[in-house]
């Protein structure tokens, strides 16, 4: 069921009604800007991952931005954005089932579309598609460069598949789809390089041993908000798919820089807003966003600016509040911003963002590819 929007243009963020999803403006277009201006110096294209997002909104302002497309998970969200307008699209997943790949092949009519593979009946499905379609599709060879999820070896194995792709009339090959994903929440600053090290010496062997087979690597894409300095400086990466960047959210904020303090690259855009909705007992208040409203997956939600008052535990649609005997505790009504643990699934929760600056509502943009698990 469609949401109604939660606020009007121009109204008090105080008029808001509860639970909410706020993107901060001047933060969220900061970030923007920051990620632009860091890759400017490197030659490293930005195909941010919608996945995080949802939004064409939002891709059209990192396109504005210099990106040169958007990456996603699943072919849902590629024709949400498609649909939307934006005209160049990477599936950086695996996509299984006849029906799906299908819709994928039809988005080839509108946009620049590409898609993974780690298998080699998974190129044959796509063949399938492609030329029942009449199109050319573009596929990557995903490898696992130290995530152990998906992909196919570095090496030997990435260059069969490669020449499988690049052997049928139907298909392109368009290079390696590479992201340690698991490497963009280790804490430490030397934690993540030594994984992304690792991750990079795998894609510049394949990348020369598909060379060696007269094969080229338009692509060579991967990294993430963690660790994408580190991509964009090897010489071997050309794509970075950052997509948290936008928001940030309690998770990243837990990585630390060489000094040991949290990493302050980016800022924290996106909250949800609730209300307290009831103070049963002293120490303890109860606020209207629970875990219909915010994924825990990453951890609990921090208050925004209140790091005397924690947020305890969450049931469907309540969330708990330790707040201690030695601070103010908010009162019954009071609005509070919380920093998800996780933006990409608590963004899910939602149809709209609600638009805020300086304390007061400036838009509402649809989040129009949510719930897209297709």
């Amino acid at each position: 069921m469609l949401q109604p929007p939660p606020a009007q243009p121009g109204m008090p963020e105080a008029a808001i009604d509860t639970p909410a999803l706020l993107l901060d403006l001047d933060a969220f277009e900061a970030n923007l800007d920051g990620m632009a201006a860091l890759l400017a110096p490197t030659g490293t294209r930005l195909r941010a991952h919608a996945k995080t997002h949802k939004s064409p909104v939002i891709a059209h302002q990192q396109i504005a931005r210099g990106a040169v497309g958007q990456c996603v998970q699943k072919v849902g969200e590629a024709e949400i954005l498609a649909w939307g307008g934006v005209p160049d699209i990477l599936v950086s997943n695996e996509v299984v089932g006849a029906a799906k790949l299908a819709r994928f092949a039809a988005l080839a009519r509108i946009a620049r579309v590409a898609i993974c593979a780690d298998d080699a009946a998974q190129v044959s499905a796509i063949e399938a598609a492609a030329e029942q379609a009449g199109r050319r599709l573009t596929v990557l060879v995903e490898i696992d460069v130290g995530a152990g999820r998906c992909g196919v070896a570095p090496g030997p194995d990435a260059v069969a598949l490669a020449q499988r792709i690049a052997g049928s009339r139907n298909l392109i090959f368009g290079g390696l789809q590479a992201y340690h994903g698991s490497a963009q929440h280790l804490r430490r600053p030397e934690q993540r390089q030594a994984a992304i090290t690792g991750a990079i010496d795998a894609s510049r062997r394949t990348v020369e041993q598909l060379r060696q087979q007269g094969l080229d690597c338009p692509i060579v894409g991967g990294a993430g908000t963690g660790t994408f300095q580190i991509e964009s400086a090897s010489g071997v990466y050309n794509e970075i798919q950052a997509g948290s960047y936008v928001f940030m959210d309690a998770d990243y904020a837990r990585n630390l820089d060489e000094s040991g303090a949290p990493v302050g690259t980016f800022r924290h855009s996106l909250f949800v807003l609730a209300t307290v909705m009831s103070t049963p007992n002293r120490g303890v208040a109860v606020l209207d966003a629970g875990l219909k409203a915010l994924a825990v997956d990453s951890g609990m939600p921090t208050i925004w600016q209140r790091p005397d008052i924690r947020y305890l535990s969450a049931s469907d649609e309540h969330g708990k509040l330790d707040v201690g005997s030695e601070t103010t505790p908010p009162k019954l009504g009071e609005k509070l911003r919380l920093v998800p643990g996780h933006c990409d699934p608590t963004v899910d929760r939602y149809d709209w963002y609600v638009g805020v600056r300086g304390g007061r509502v400036e838009c509402l943009w649809p989040i129009a590819a949510r719930g897209g698990m297709h």
